[in-house]
């Protein structure tokens, strides 16, 4: 598989807003004292067996490279602005499937092909705006923001409430985000082309089918609606128990109607005869799953200080939905401090979930059925995720780069492991400077 590697180079300055004197009888100090600027770039690689682009089997090779920007403006004592601005670039041996006709080698679900599917840019914008009470008490905050690719655009828009009580040891906070996407609907290429010309078109008539040569896939339709539309309600709870024990508690309310499905991934029937190109397997449909989802996550985190060297941060996390998964979520880190600057924090996860209502593997769907999909990111399995980050923090800003000092550096690898045969490994780097 041919790796892309993309260098991308940020060139930014900062205009640093200077308010007007402060005529309070007291000194207020400011929620944010000066321009935070965070550089985080990250390297993600995948593989595995059951690509939903081939209907359940074939490679899931798939390589990311991320990068994006978050600058931090104070516009005055109560007011913080931050933009995070990001670009996202893949190459993947699955997605070029969606037409895997169009490579020198014989085309089959476990080679690359050389289309234009086999690699995207996503790039993404937000812009958030937070407003202190004088008190510190009361924080109010909106944020709009975007993404894009090419076959698919968001715009999210939100806001949030949080309130503290307590000397500010009791914390209740309110999140709302709505989001608004639009697919540019991509379909199998064997689809796409009897949808257009039958097997009487160009493209099948410039290859042998073999199988079942009287190929027919009469349940795909075209999409007729492309929308998408996503509806998140969080509630958060967090408590200070003790001098060193803090626990907190949140659930959220997710809502999304429109086309759930994405249009590209196979899915292949038991009571239809199988037809082939050279070793690719021709689809029978395309996913369909329903335009409506509701999904329930609750859970709770606890930290317990043990010392000035040792934290325990606990996680636990309960999801249910109306297509048929419950899943369980348990995370440990343990940050140790290892010297005056330097962290290290081992980390392991574990999930678990249930099989969905409209997943079955490839060829044991029936054409009868309403609903269906061979993604196996549906199916029932179980996860482990081990992973080390390490961290150094300077809050004096010693070091400097023009005119920023180095607050702290983040460095973390995580290994995934999947019980269906996907496994990931993911590195993260995150840079904080402070004017």
């Amino acid at each position: 598989m041919k790796i892309k590697f993309i260098i991308v180079f940020v060139l930014f300055s900062v205009l640093k807003l200077t308010a007007q004197e402060d005529t309070k009888s007291s000194y207020q100090k400011k929620v944010l004292e000066s321009t935070e600027i965070d550089i985080l770039m990250s390297f993600y690689t995948q593989d595995g067996i059951h690509s939903s682009v081939a209907g359940g089997e074939g490679t899931e090779e798939l390589t990311d490279v991320t990068s994006s920007i978050v600058v931090s403006l104070p516009i005055n004592g109560d007011d913080v602005l931050t933009v995070d601005i990001g670009i996202s670039a893949y190459t993947s041996a699955s997605s070029s499937n969606i037409d895997p006709f169009s490579s020198d080698k014989p085309a089959s679900p476990w080679y690359v092909s050389s289309g234009a599917s086999m690699g995207d840019v996503l790039v993404h914008g937000l812009a958030d705006y937070s407003h202190s009470s004088e008190n510190r008490n009361t924080i109010v905050s909106g944020n709009i923001g975007f993404s894009t690719e090419y076959d698919y655009f968001s715009i999210g828009v939100g806001g949030s409430f949080t309130k503290l009580f307590n000397e500010q040891n009791t914390e209740l906070s309110f999140k709302a985000q709505l989001y608004f996407d639009k697919w540019r609907s991509i379909y199998p290429k064997e689809l796409k082309e009897f949808f257009k010309d039958g097997l009487n078109g160009d493209f099948f008539n410039g290859y042998t089918i073999t199988g079942n040569p009287d190929y027919n896939p009469s349940a795909f339709i075209p999409n007729t609606d492309e929308h998408r539309n996503s509806y998140a309600l969080s509630v958060s709870f967090s408590q200070i128990l003790t001098k060193s024990i803090q626990g907190s508690l949140f659930f959220d309310i997710i809502i999304q109607d429109g086309l759930l499905s994405t249009p590209y991934h196979r899915v292949y029937f038991a009571d239809k005869p199988d037809s082939f190109i050279e070793e690719f397997q021709l689809a029978d449909d395309n996913e369909n799953l329903p335009t409506n989802r509701f999904k329930f996550p609750i859970g709770a985190r606890l930290n317990f200080y043990i010392n000035e060297y040792i934290v325990i941060r606990s996680y636990y996390r309960y999801y249910d939905d109306d297509w048929g998964i419950t899943s369980h979520t348990a995370s440990i880190e343990l940050p140790i401090k290892i010297a005056s600057k330097f962290t290290v924090a081992p980390l392991y996860r574990f999930y678990t979930q249930t099989e969905s209502d409209y997943f079955a593997p490839k060829e044991v769907h029936l054409s009868t059925e309403e609903y269906y999909t061979s993604d196996y990111d549906l199916s029932a399995f179980d996860a482990n995720q081990y992973g080390v980050a390490l961290r150094y923090t300077d809050i004096f800003t010693k070091a400097k780069i023009w005119k920023f000092g180095l607050k702290n550096i983040d460095l973390r690898y995580n290994h995934y492991q999947r019980s269906n045969d996907l496994n990931a490994d993911i590195i993260t780097l995150g840079i904080k400077f402070v004017d």
